[in-house]
Order: C-alpha cells, then structure tokens, then sequence
C-alpha cells in the first residue's frame, strides 16, 4: 500500500513533465555550472532571451530554480541540490542503459 496521495502523485507528474522539455534540461544543464542571468543563459544554448525567459518562469513556478538580485541585475540559478542529483541520476542511467 502506498502512503502518497492523489495530490502528491498529480504534483509529481507535473514536476517530471519539466524534465521532459529539450529547452529547459538545457538551460538547467547551462545553470549547474552556476548562477547565469538570462543573457548568459540564451547565449549558452543558443536561444534568444525571450525564449529562455518564457521556460525561465516555467522552471521557476515549480521552484527548480530561484531567483537572485543583486541591484537591477537578476541572476538564476538551480534552487536546490535535489535538482542536481536528478539530472546526474538521469544521464548516469541513460549511459548504463545505453540509450
């Protein structure tokens, strides 16, 4: 018997559907390396500013990653080491399953 709730289970699917996304496992790729203001990012991934803002808020709703400012100046950067051992657990699956 499972103790998650419906609630949890639907939030969960919710955080999973971020991680299927080309563009925003790009731009939390580009952030592991550290704090990056969107110019920073867009350049990284070779998108324009808007775009990456548009996933930029996506990621933030769910609390992927965090805002931090510093004057008029915001920078992003993953909100949590969580979100770190998710993506490294990923790749290190795919690379043993030779997807």
């Amino acid at each position: 018997m499972t103790i998650h709730t419906l609630v949890d289970i639907s939030k969960l699917s919710e955080f999973f559907k971020v991680f299927s996304d080309e563009t925003r496992l790009k731009i939390l790729d580009t952030l592991i390396s550290g704090d990056k203001c969107v110019r920073e990012i867009a350049e990284a991934i070779d998108m324009s500013a808007s775009s990456v803002s548009h996933q930029l808020k996506t990621l933030r709703n769910l609390n992927l990653v965090k805002t931090v400012k510093n004057g008029q100046n915001v920078t992003y950067k993953i909100s949590d080491e969580h979100i770190k051992i998710i993506l490294e657990y990923g790749i290190e699956h795919i690379k043993e399953a030779n997807l």
